[in-house]
């Protein structure tokens, strides 16, 4: 596999968690009591209600041949129904857009753009994030085996890949957050570095 498809799979990665947070923290459903349980199900109407997301956010990415973690930041943006975008402004300008089944990343002068179809082992984690995009529990459940702790003042998501494509990239995704918020998202990658991204949703 090229570096270029490594590192838009890296990508694709922050963006199928970082999006969904996005989703999780649109304002459109009204949070329960901080006191109750919170539901699977409240969060994907929470989702499911929002027709688009904007938000930034700080990366670190802990890589297992590097003393100090890998710290980036930048926008990401969700433009219904299948246009995601993750635009990264420092430490380098970047910019990855996924539109239908086309994907666009540039970096500089550089651009390149792919056919999903032609990858078809990322297929797993596209489909998963347009499920969770859609609010559809029922589709993201057929490839993520999920897990909620907590009340609406604190929880805690755990998402981990049924479907062997995707487990060969991502072992675990965990999600942190409050009331209708989402905090921090940690991503566990299957060949053992990992990345931790704060997020804060824009109006």
């Amino acid at each position: 596999m090229s570096r270029l498809m490594l590192r838009c799979l890296g990508a694709l990665r922050c963006l199928c968690a970082t999006l969904l947070a996005i989703g999780l923290a649109a304002p459109a459903a009204a949070a329960p009591a901080a006191a109750a349980p919170l539901g699977l199900g409240q969060l994907m109407e929470a989702l499911a209600a929002s027709p688009h997301g904007t938000a930034t956010f700080t990366e670190k990415k802990y890589i297992s041949f590097l003393e100090q973690p890998v710290e980036s930041s930048g926008t990401l943006r969700f433009v219904a129904p299948a246009r995601l975008e993750k635009n990264t402004l420092k430490p380098t300008a970047e910019s990855l857009v996924l539109d239908g089944a086309v994907l666009t990343l540039e970096r500089g002068k550089r651009k390149q753009v792919l056919q999903l179809k032609d990858y078809p082992e990322i297929a797993g984690m596209i489909e998963s994030i347009r499920a969770t995009l859609a609010g559809d529990l029922r589709a993201l459940e057929k490839v993520y085996r999920l897990s909620l702790q907590g009340t609406t003042a604190r929880w805690t998501l755990l998402l981990e890949p049924l479907d062997p494509r995707v487990a060969r990239m991502v072992t675990r995704i965990r999600m942190d957050g409050a009331q209708a918020e989402v905090r921090t998202v940690e991503i566990q990658q299957a060949d053992g570095d990992y990345s931790v991204m704060t997020i804060e949703a824009m109006p």
